[in-house]
């Protein structure tokens, strides 16, 4: 089930949470025909909107993310928490959960 809020901008993820948003699947082939709905796949690319402080070790020092917002990320096809704002989905994952940064 999804939470609902009503601006991405009041979420603020802590610790080791990454906030991330998927990349949609082009709906059009490059020759300009359109794919129908059920053709079109999710991808596991994401970019990352926010990212937590970091999880703390047993000395209680902070551990540094893996990944910054605006990093382009593979993320697993299913598992974290859904979050809706209006009619957009985002998605929350532990740092740990991001499977890759896509180097630009």
């Amino acid at each position: 089930m999804a939470t609902t809020v009503r601006s991405v901008k009041s979420l603020i993820p802590l610790l080791d949470r990454v906030l991330v948003q998927r990349v949609k699947a082009e709906a059009k082939t490059a020759s300009g025909i359109f794919l129908p709905e059920s053709s079109v796949k999710d991808l596991n690319e994401a970019k990352v909107l926010a990212v937590g402080p970091g999880a703390l070790d047993k000395d209680g020092k902070r551990l540094p993310m893996g990944v910054n917002a605006g990093d382009r990320v593979l993320i697993p096809q299913y598992g974290g928490s859904p979050v809706k704002v209006g009619e957009e989905e985002y998605t929350l994952f532990r740092d740990s959960e991001i499977l890759a940064k896509i180097a630009e």
